[in-house]
């Protein structure tokens, strides 16, 4: 270790302007956490790190130290994390474990190659070893990660008395950069969890996540070595799996072997093509089931490695109600997993200011649901600042064979208008999509804006939108266009208006154990084109949270609906009338700290509930194995009570989940879930091991049980191995 008049020499005094200097070498570097080559004492340092949160003021306690210096092959990032051992908490040994990084002692890098604040990389390591690393993009006007993005880089972390160290080296090949641009986007984030805070080598405001790309620090990275010509990267797999169907008139043990690939391969200097032949996806994360009571269709996220990689190109159009793309229309028809023969996508920057993406998915024809072909070509053109324009197109059309029907097919085509302030308390949207389907050109459009401030301690906003009645989008989300008509069993499709304010104001006492109080208000109502009323709900909200992140939320709602067709919200003897409905709750919810070893959260609601009533009631409770486990239990129970004939249920959903990590690099995760409102209880377990650079193998065992006498829905087992060629 280096502690030399060096690598204090080389200080710079940036607290001001957060500038490094980043420092060409020529000589070989070592990661294995220890920073013994000369080369560190000629690198660029950090100044100290800055408070992020529960306070953006001053220096942190527990302070942070980073180096950074290249060759024509890598970043080298070093760091000395100040923390006694004793007090270290770490949650995980398991890559890519995005919720836990954050709740363990960790170090994290945020870099913007392009530098225009729009999108970027993260890589991070808690002080077990165990990485994070992702693409940052914006969404909803805020950076988001996504950790499903996977590349080569590598990482050691070695822990002493009263520090830790992190050692990265991140090949250029791993990133996009352009070789002009010489002034990169870069941020440090530490995870202190002994005092339960936050801080960055760049100021953060509050209300900024920590790895916000629009206040990133700047890199001057002189000489950048020139991209080189980069090969195809290859990744195959093989799947052997068995599985049983108790319920299917032929019950048999049905066994299969598939082979299929990814591919990644380099289309001049900015441009990459993914390929994918034969997908398989049994090894993604299941879903994590909910209890739904509304008359609206459930958000479930993407979790499919291909369409995530620089998802945000093709998913951040829209509001969190519509979204003109959603991925999960591929691949899956009402829950079903619809076979896909092959996929390409294509993605980069065209200039420095251009970003384009162009997807295609081509899936198999299933039962009596024809093969269908899918395209989605996104384009993204920087404007001044932080502002952009984007346009998506969107195509499906069925195929016979190896020609298109010409009749069955589903288009849209959008632009949207997005403005983010220097500071980014301000921004704005604004949107216009067209859908075209068969003969229906009129009335089918959807159109908004959206306009918000928030600095931390106030926000305020507002969005409405338009969705006529023929807006018909096969590749997107919609929560509320389609509604359900029980008496004639159908979905109906109802265009709409819909706005949605909200505001409130944090205030962050000066006290012992009180980290803020959030008062807030919000309200979302729609109605038809015509200017009928549908639906409002007005929120008020309290939350308190304290120094150690525990907190408390207290909130009562009204809603008042007007039923538009006849609906059996729990399977009523009895239809729930056409009419107005007005009904209140109040809900209350508690969290603890959570780094103790033991942790949990409570919650109830209770209230109106249309003509009835319903109390829902629930919490969780976990336990920490440091490092190695992470053990948990989940539970909602709703009871409903509705007069008359329209229902009475009691609906339970309970959740275990177990996660035990034997390395980094190799795991195994369960999730059981019970659930009576879908009548199922399900079990999910996989075994995987990455035993080599981007190669993993997986065990994964599925059942499915009825929740009333536990007989035996389906059973299945998968064994794969993939395999990465560069």
């Amino acid at each position: 270790m280096l502690f030399n008049s060096k690598l204090v020499a080389q200080e710079q005094s940036i607290y001001e302007n957060f500038i490094l200097n980043a420092v060409k070498i020529n000589a070989k570097v070592i990661i294995d956490g220890e920073l013994e080559e000369s080369e560190w004492g000629e690198a660029s340092i950090t100044s100290d790190f800055l408070n992020k949160a529960p306070r953006d003021t001053g220096l942190a306690v527990n302070q942070t130290k980073a180096w950074i210096m290249y060759d024509d092959e890598f970043l080298y990032i070093g760091a000395i994390n100040y923390q006694k051992k004793e007090d270290l908490v770490i949650k995980t040994l398991k890559r890519d474990n995005s919720s836990y990084h954050w709740d363990s002692d960790g170090f994290s890098v945020v870099l913007d190659p392009m530098n225009k604040q729009t999108n970027g990389f993260l890589f991070g390591v808690n002080a077990a070893g165990a990485r994070v690393d992702g693409m940052v993009s914006i969404e909803n006007s805020r950076t988001r990660p996504d950790v499903n993005w996977d590349n080569v880089w590598y990482s050691s972390v070695k822990v002493h008395d009263d520090y830790w160290v992190a050692e990265f080296a991140i090949p250029f090949k791993s990133i996009n950069y352009d070789t002009n641009v010489e002034e990169w986007g870069i941020n440090f984030v530490r995870n202190d969890m002994k005092r339960n805070e936050y801080s960055t080598w760049s100021h953060v405001p509050l209300g900024f996540p920590g790895i916000d790309i629009g206040h990133l620090g700047t890199m001057v990275i002189k000489d950048i070595p020139p991209k080189r010509k980069q090969g195809a990267i290859i990744q195959p797999y093989v799947l052997g799996s068995s599985n049983k169907d108790f319920l299917a008139a032929n019950n048999g043990l049905e066994n299969d072997i598939e082979i299929g690939l990814d591919a990644k391969i380099p289309v001049g200097q900015n441009l990459k093509l993914d390929l994918t032949v034969n997908p398989d996806f049994s090894t993604v994360d299941v879903d994590q089931q909910v209890t739904n009571l509304s008359r609206f269709s459930i958000f479930f996220p993407e979790k499919r490695a291909f369409f995530l990689e620089n998802s945000d190109l093709f998913g951040s159009f829209g509001t969190w109600g519509l979204k003109p793309f959603f991925s999960r229309r591929i691949g899956l028809n009402n829950g079903e997993i619809v076979p896909i023969l092959f996929g390409a996508r294509v993605t980069g920057n065209l200039s420095e200011d251009l970003r384009v993406g162009v997807l295609n998915a081509h899936t198999r024809s299933v039962n009596d649901l024809s093969a269908n072909n899918y395209t989605v070509a996104s384009v993204q053109q920087n404007l001044i600042g932080r502002t952009n324009v984007k346009a998506l197109f969107t195509n499906r059309s069925s195929f016979d064979g190896a020609s298109p029907t010409g009749e069955d097919y589903n288009r849209t085509i959008g632009a949207e208008f997005n403005y983010t302030s220097e500071n980014g308390y301000w921004n704005g949207n604004a949107r216009y999509h067209w859908s075209q389907t068969e003969d229906k050109f009129d009335d089918a459009y959807f159109a908004g804006a959206t306009l918000m401030y928030g600095d931390g301690d106030k926000f305020f906003g507002i969005t409405a939108d338009r969705v006529e009645d023929n807006y018909i989008n096969e590749l997107g989300f919609s929560d509320r266009l389609f509604q359900y008509d029980a008496e004639a069993e159908e979905l109906k499709r109802v265009g709409y208006n819909f706005i949605n304010p909200w505001a409130g104001f944090t205030i962050r006492p000066n006290a012992d154990w009180i980290n803020s109080y959030t008062f807030s208000g919000w309200m979302v109502g729609s109605s038809r084109t015509n200017g009928d009323f549908i639906d409002r709900i007005l929120s008020v909200n309290f939350e308190m949270y304290t120094k150690d992140w525990g907190g408390v939320n207290l909130s009562a709602r009204n809603s008042k609906v007007a039923l538009l067709f006849p609906t059996n919200l729990i399977n009523g003897d009895e239809l729930l009338p056409v009419d107005t409905y007005n009904f209140s709750r109040i809900a209350f919810d508690y969290y603890s700290d959570t780094r103790g070893i033991i942790n949990g959260s409570l919650n109830t609601s209770f209230g109106e509930f249309y003509n009835g009533t319903r109390t829902q009631f629930g919490g969780s409770l976990n336990m920490r194995v440091q490092p190695w486990g992470n053990f948990g239990v989940r539970y909602i129970g709703n009871k409903v009570t509705l007069p008359d004939n329209y229902g009475e249920a009691t609906l339970h959903l309970i959740g275990p989940q177990a996660e035990v990590s034997f390395s980094n690099n190799l795991s195994w995760t369960s999730f059981l879930q019970y659930n009576t409102q879908a009548e199922n209880f399900n079990v999910n377990s996989r075994l995987q091991w990455r035993f080599a650079s981007m190669s993993d193998l997986f065990i994964v065992y599925n059942d499915n049980y009825a929740t009333d006498n536990f007989a035996v829905k389906n059973r299945g087992v998968v064994f794969k191995m993939n395999y990465w060629f560069n």
